[in-house]
């Protein structure tokens, strides 16, 4: 039996130490908008195969093997207490990718993955149990914490822009599919739009999947690949060969070596997650004068402790190069924006939250689903990566107090899209030391940015 809340508190939950635990049909209902829309964008979290086939030679089978693991992780969050829609680490993706290129394809390029992604959890789970997560960060400079983030989106946009990279096997389609996504998401003409039509405005609450269908078409029609081969009945991932070639059981514990010569990417890839917690919280925050009804309690630590064990756990049964990230923020905004449409809209937040991650763990059982998206799913990584480029870019800059930090972020920001995380944390910090010295964690405000005023 549902169990009601009382207007002005939280939903009913059974406590468990730090976490709250909330099942269906008992804590909450069944929001069907959120399920059906994530049984159809369950296409975005299948995009993470080209990656791993790219970086790893995993096959199809077996990468969508890893896709489905990570999928049933992610409804920890909102079973254990977090209000999120969790996702991929998606600016750090390009950073991961070239620190494992740096290894020999085989077992020694799945030994820096798993070392890496071991060590990322466990640091995550450690900081949210101490509650140190502030502190951490405001131990970087900020200077370098603005060029790691810059870098991570510059990364992204040169993955897809290399020499024969993914625009060069699907320009036609990645520019037309590429440029709507950026009307349709960033364009004040759109958000204009969206105020005074019905139609603009449920495109715009779809996020990227009208982009995804519309690649579908775009691309067979111009010849950049093969129409879909549909196919009927349930998907079949490969676990056998997943956990046999490419996890520890196959291959055996990473060497001690593996884990200290990460431990760059891994900071450089918590300071661009860390983000993603912070964004979680305001935007959560916007909707609390919209629902009074429902307190939405947002705990940090509680988050990074939980996806901190996602990240230990896929390390050990199946490596991802997406990694297991605590915000998808495309379909976060979407599902708090109907939230604070009131309750006949969503009753609670937890309902939106788990409903669409039932449906997209749901959408990867079909066959008719995974056929559909598969010859497109390099054209929608690039439109991640270009999407995750831009924004990374706009809050990097914004992370910055001053010009001299603009410059310093500026080089650290090259210098890790072009030489890695390990280069990047030494020139910032050789840097810092240079033009601030006794200043270096402090750095300076000179007024150039209007929030510092």
């Amino acid at each position: 039996m549902l169990k009601q809340r009382v207007d002005g508190q939280e939903t009913p939950y059974w406590p468990a130490g730090p976490f709250k635990i909330r099942l269906p049909f008992i804590h909450y209902k069944i929001e069907w908008p959120d399920y059906f829309q994530g049984l159809l964008m369950c296409a975005v979290d299948l995009a993470a195969i080209p990656l791993m086939t790219e970086l790893l030679g995993m096959p199809f089978d077996v990468a969508l093997a890893v896709v489905m693991l990570n999928g049933l992780f992610y409804l920890l969050h909102h079973l254990l207490g977090d209000p999120v829609i969790p996702g991929w680490i998606t600016p750090a993706i390009p950073l991961l990718m070239a620190y494992c290129a740096g290894f020999p394809e085989g077992p020694e390029r799945i030994h820096a993955l798993i070392s890496f992604q071991l060590l990322l959890g466990l640091f995550s789970i450690a900081i949210g149990a101490s509650g140190l997560a502030h502190r951490v960060v405001t131990a970087i400079p900020q200077a370098i914490k603005s060029g790691v983030i810059i870098g991570a989106g510059i990364a992204a946009v040169m993955t897809v822009f290399k020499v024969d990279g993914r625009f060069d096997t699907y320009p036609i389609t990645i520019s037309v599919a590429v440029g709507i996504a950026f009307y349709v998401i960033f364009s004040r003409h759109f958000a204009r739009l969206k105020t005074h039509n019905k139609l603009f405005n449920m495109i715009g609450k779809l996020g990227v999947f009208p982009i995804v269908v519309l690649a579908i078409i775009i691309a067979p029609t111009v010849g950049e690949t093969s129409w879909p081969d549909i196919k009927w009945g349930f998907s079949s991932p490969d676990f056998a060969t997943l956990w046999n070639e490419y996890t520890v059981f196959g291959v055996g514990m990473p060497p001690l070596g593996m884990f200290i010569s990460c431990i760059p990417t891994v900071l450089a890839a918590y300071i661009v997650l860390f983000g993603d917690v912070l964004q979680s919280r305001a935007i959560l925050k916007e909707a609390d004068q919209e629902r009074p009804d429902e307190v939405v309690e947002y705990n940090p630590d509680r988050a990074h402790m939980i996806f901190g064990a996602r990240n230990s756990v896929m390390s050990i049964i199946g490596p991802d190069v997406a990694m297991c990230g605590p915000l998808w923020a495309a379909m976060h905004v979407v599902i708090v924006e109907r939230f604070s449409q009131g309750k006949k809209a969503m009753y609670s937040i937890f309902g939106g939250a788990g409903s669409f991650r039932w449906g997209t763990n749901t959408g990867l059982l079909f066959m008719p689903i995974v056929t559909l998206v598969q010859p497109i799913l390099g054209v929608a990584l690039a439109l991640t990566l270009l999407i995750q480029g831009y924004v990374s870019v706009r809050i990097g800059v914004m992370e910055a107090r001053s010009q001299r930090d603009l410059g310093i972020a500026g080089i650290v920001a090259a210098v890790l899209a072009t030489r890695g995380a390990t280069w990047a944390f030494a020139v910032g910090v050789v840097l810092c030391l240079l033009v601030y010295g006794r200043d270096f964690f402090r750095g300076e405000k000179d007024a150039t940015f209007a929030k510092d005023l």
